[in-house]
């Protein structure tokens, strides 16, 4: 991929350097999402090929590299266009997710907990720890991710005197797991406290177990049980202080992306069911239409919400979640209007997926037609955390404000 940089000569006009370099900027965003639908054509196209488990999406990650995706969250001035952390372009980046996950789910499962590894790592690390990954992220295309789920084995750190951390204990769903590089590991201090840490996965020495992942769908995302009991890090390898991953809104908000991802899925099936009934010429049936109807209304429904999620994101403040020193009065309002898009999104996949199921019947969810896998990618994939809190917190919101609902969300 050509890289876009604006030299200092090339600024002869009377518009400011600035706005320059926006401009040359959206031009760079907008080739990438090019190649993303590209390489979520070819993602759709090898899906089957990699639907086992222990499969990882290699040659798809490899593309993703040679895009400039990897490098594609960090900050402008760190080589990448700010996907993730740069709050102006919330849209473009919720489209690169869509785009990804129209491809493969199990790809933009593991691509987006890259981007929200390092969205994390530019919100609450050092200006070393920020400019050591991104060169990991940009110069060596290490994959990032997140790994917080555990059960009652989890992650302990633990001081030692030599002022290194020793880790005990497992985490669960590490998706990526023989192949994302730099996880964030997190876990349990002495004291009680949660503390943010990245383990170099090619520097250490773990035990994956595979036969903890034996999924009906999202197979490809190799998201194993891994043993770190015996790890020991050195102390830059803490990101932020104790508490900072559950702070808020940074721990909700992120839901908009794999909303996005979600709705790449939905939007797949979406163009499958279609196509499927117009080889069968089955376009003049007054019930099949009825229910492309219903779901040409669904997508775009998502599309309206992921656009205002951005929109809201972006007049929240410069970067996503504002500044973690700065407090924003309007934070439970985003939480809130996050939660939404997040369930409203999970519930417009549940309803296209039923039309898509009876729209072509028996015949066309049998393998290997694409639509079984999506099927089961996406009823997998929509299973996340505390859905019940989620739209609870939806409710706690509107019930203390009494602004009327014309007016609720505005900023």
């Amino acid at each position: 991929m050509k890289i876009c940089y604006v030299k200092e000569a090339a600024i002869n006009t009377q518009l400011s350097k600035d706005v320059i370099l926006t401009e040359w900027h959206d031009s760079c965003i907008a080739e990438v999402i090019r190649r993303a639908r590209e390489i979520a054509d070819y993602c759709m196209l090898n899906a089957s090929a990699i639907d086992y488990n222990g499969a990882f999406p290699k040659k798809e990650f490899e593309l993703i590299a040679e895009a400039g995706l990897l490098s594609a969250p960090l900050h402008r001035g760190l080589g990448g266009w700010g996907a993730g952390i740069d709050a102006s372009v919330t849209q473009q980046l919720l489209m690169l997710l869509k785009q990804i996950g129209r491809g493969n789910l199990a790809v933009g499962r593991i691509y987006e907990g890259h981007i929200n590894a390092l969205q994390l790592i530019q919100t609450f690390g050092t200006k070393e720890q920020i400019a050591t990954y991104a060169s990991e992220a940009r110069d060596r295309h290490k994959i990032f991710g997140v790994w917080n789920a555990e059960a009652s084995d989890g992650v302990k750190i633990i001081p030692l005197e030599d002022g290194k951390y020793r880790l005990e204990g497992c985490k669960t769903f590490c998706s990526g797991s023989g192949y994302v590089d730099r996880p964030f590991v997190n876990g349990v201090l002495p004291d009680g406290t949660w503390q943010m840490c990245i383990v170099p996965m090619d520097e250490v020495a773990t035990v994956s177990d595979p036969s903890w992942w034996e999924p009906s769908g999202m197979r490809a995302t190799a998201s194993y049980k891994v043993d770190f009991s015996g790890v020991e890090l050195q102390q830059n390898a803490l990101i932020g202080e104790p508490g900072d991953y559950y702070r808020q809104p940074w721990l909700s908000v992120g839901v908009i992306r794999f909303a996005a991802v979600q709705l790449g899925g939905a939007e797949a099936l979406f163009d499958l069911t279609r196509e499927y009934l117009q080889k069968l010429n089955y376009t003049n049936d007054p019930y099949q239409r009825e229910r492309l109807g219903r779901m040409a209304i669904a997508i775009e429904s998502g599309n309206l919400w992921l656009r205002s999620a951005a929109d809201m994101v972006a007049a929240y403040a410069p970067v996503f979640g504002g500044y973690p020193t700065v407090d924003n009065p309007q934070a439970s309002q985003l939480v809130a209007y996050a939660n939404m898009v997040r369930t409203a999104i999970e519930q417009i996949c549940i309803d296209i997926m039923q039309m898509c199921e009876r729209s072509v019947g028996t015949r066309g969810l049998l393998p290997p037609n694409p639509m079984e896998r999506i099927i089961r990618d996406l009823t997998l994939y929509l299973r996340q955390p505390a859905f019940d809190a989620a739209l609870s917190s939806v409710g706690q919101y509107v019930l203390g404000e009494s602004n009327p609902a014309h007016s609720l969300w505005n900023q």
